[in-house]
């Protein structure tokens, strides 16, 4: 009996552990952009956009993110170098995107724009492609 309530007690944990996970980052079609961040940004800005303190800047109320779209859409395409904002200093560098399709990066440049406490219009893939044509 004590070994049947261990394992009931561990089977739930584990679907609740699941459940919770499943929950808390779930990812659906409908949000591609949440999607490519996750897999593409997170990594150095963090899953809650908070960035690396002197590495990596945070994306929450970004000065450029909340900025001039063909600036954010250049700096995404080509990539930056060392950075300072809002009197920090940040000596990460960040790769190009370009490999990413026009869509991708609309998709989560509007993400960005509209999280992390940003109120920024949408990009479009439109404007992606013509920022990215006129780089050629």
């Amino acid at each position: 009996m004590k070994t049947r309530a261990l394992m009931l007690f561990a089977a739930c944990s584990i679907l609740g552990i699941t459940l919770q996970a499943q929950d808390s980052g779930s990812v659906t079609a409908a949000d591609p952009g949440k999607t490519i961040y996750q897999q593409t940004c997170a990594g150095c800005h963090e899953v809650d956009g908070s960035g690396d303190p002197d590495l990596t800047p945070p994306l929450i109320e970004g000065v450029f993110v909340n900025g001039d779209k063909e600036k954010l859409i250049a700096m995404i395409l080509n990539g930056m170098e060392e950075v300072e904002i809002k009197g920090q200093y940040y000596a990460g560098s960040m790769p190009g995107f370009d490999y990413l399709s026009d869509e991708k990066i609309a998709d989560v440049l509007t993400f960005v724009r509209s999280n992390f406490k940003n109120k920024a219009e949408p990009i479009s893939k439109e404007e992606v492609a013509e920022v990215r044509a006129a780089r050629k």
